[in-house]
């Protein structure tokens, strides 16, 4: 799917099935650097289960228009403009990593279109350490095996390589789209605050060696939240829904159907 916002194109993934107004619409939020395919094995499963979904690149990032929003509280009323244009109501938020810092400031602001939310590998604040901002904005591909190294230290294990490296295949990518992004969520301020306001249904999904979201932090952000559930998936890190993506699907789905 592609449409506008203020003259820019979005790109969207809906699995090919449009937005049945009836239906509740599950939509995506990835996280730093990243786009829409971090939720390849995902996005399907849920079409297949009667919701709509709509996973979005961010502006600047995957098939969608530049330049890139430089704040988590620019991103949450772009994601209301969004939703505005497409006449959304009825929605699931699913964000990993950034992509929650993003659910909360969205929430706090504009909670009248939710109906639950799914905060995986994330928490109400993600500092980022200053070593791996200069990298991302030097442009030095050090940046990613940083990161991976740091969300799970297992990571070469993936199957077919470092998935991080696949979408971030270049200086321009790390220093324009992933710098940008880590020092937004390095600024961000508002979530334990946020936090607070949220009364809707919500699920935490954490992995067991998550070093960028270890599971006291998780732990601590599932305390704010009044109304929330968490699980733990082991042997996993930060890139739940590429290492983990089936057990977090069915555990996501048991969730919105309870």
């Amino acid at each position: 799917m592609i449409f506008q916002i203020e003259n820019k194109k979005i790109h969207a993934s809906d699995a090919g099935q449009g937005i049945d107004p009836k239906k509740e619409t599950i939509v995506f939020l990835h996280g730093s650097g990243l786009s829409h395919i971090v939720w390849s094995l995902t996005e399907q499963f849920f079409s297949n289960n009667n919701f709509n979904v709509l996973s979005l690149d961010l502006p600047g990032h995957g098939n969608s228009d530049g330049p890139c929003l430089d704040s988590i509280e620019k991103i949450a009323d772009w994601l209301e403009s969004v939703f505005k244009k497409l006449n959304l109501k009825n929605i699931i938020l699913i964000g990993h990593s950034q992509g929650c810092l993003e659910i909360l400031e969205y929430a706090f602001k504009y909670k009248e279109r939710l109906n639950k939310l799914v905060f995986v590998a994330g928490s109400n604040k993600m500092p980022v350490h200053p070593d791996l901002i200069d990298l991302a904005q030097n442009g030095d591909s050090n940046a990613v095996k940083l990161m991976m190294k740091w969300g799970y230290e297992g990571s070469k294990k993936f199957i077919g390589g470092n998935p991080v490296e696949k979408i971030i295949q270049s200086p321009r990518d790390i220093s324009e789209i992933l710098a940008i992004d880590l020092i937004a969520c390095n600024n961000y301020s508002n979530g334990s605050e946020a936090a607070k306001t949220i009364h809707l249904p919500a699920l935490l999904i954490l992995g067991e060696f998550d070093k960028m979201v270890n599971l006291e932090v998780g732990k601590k952000f599932s305390d704010l939240l009044e109304n929330s559930k968490t699980y733990v998936i082991s042997g996993c890190g930060h890139m739940i829904m590429i290492e983990k993506a089936f057990e977090m699907r069915e555990k996501i789905l048991n969730f919105l159907n309870s």
